[in-house]
């Protein structure tokens, strides 16, 4: 074999390209690298022809399978997302969100049922107009009911709340007392 048909660096048997030789290589050792290179050369070309031709050999068992390059995301992707579930990060995020779904629906739950309390408390109020009934709408709008004991029962119950869902996300225990500047 020539070492023109390789791509040798070699223009001819001992002489590097530009004539002269690395240091510290003699022209023998350059002839057995030369050589040694262009058997490495070949190797590659024939492990690229035999891997193209696996290739092709497993597209085809795939295709008589049935497996469809869709499919094969689709598991790949089912795969990822198993290892992911697995994972210690994952594993904490989910206890965390967990427990702050619990958190929450004890708090709705809480404060559902101060709602229901308060609104059969202002049920059996009597209204002083004449004796007709004014709509829901129509008491919840009127400024004398936001003063009421009962509607600020239910807005501390509310400020309450947001501050034991809000202050543990900035790292602040249970027993602080909410911020004075809370919007509602």
């Amino acid at each position: 074999m020539e070492s023109s048909e390789h791509g040798s660096s070699m223009s001819s048997p001992g002489v590097a390209i530009g004539g002269t030789l690395p240091p510290g290589i003699t022209e023998e050792e350059a002839e057995e690298m030369q050589v040694e290179l262009i058997k490495v050369e070949d190797e590659i070309q024939t492990l690229r022809q035999v891997l193209v031709a696996k290739e092709r050999h497993a597209a085809e068992l795939k295709r008589r399978l049935g497996i469809s390059p869709l499919s094969e995301i689709k598991q790949n992707l089912t795969k990822g997302w198993h290892e992911v579930q697995c994972s210690n990060a994952y594993k904490r995020t989910q206890e965390t969100l967990s427990q702050a779904g619990q958190m929450t629906s004890a708090a709705l739950s809480s404060m559902g049922s101060v709602i229901r309390n308060r609104f059969g408390e202002m049920r059996a109020l009597p209204y002083s107009n004449s004796g007709s009934n004014f709509s829901m709408r129509h008491s919840l709008s009127m400024p004398a009911m936001r003063n009421s004991p009962s509607f600020k029962s239910f807005e501390d119950k509310v400020d309450n709340m947001k501050y034991k869902v809000m202050g543990r996300s900035n790292g602040e225990s249970d027993h602080s007392p909410p911020s004075n500047n809370a919007p509602f």
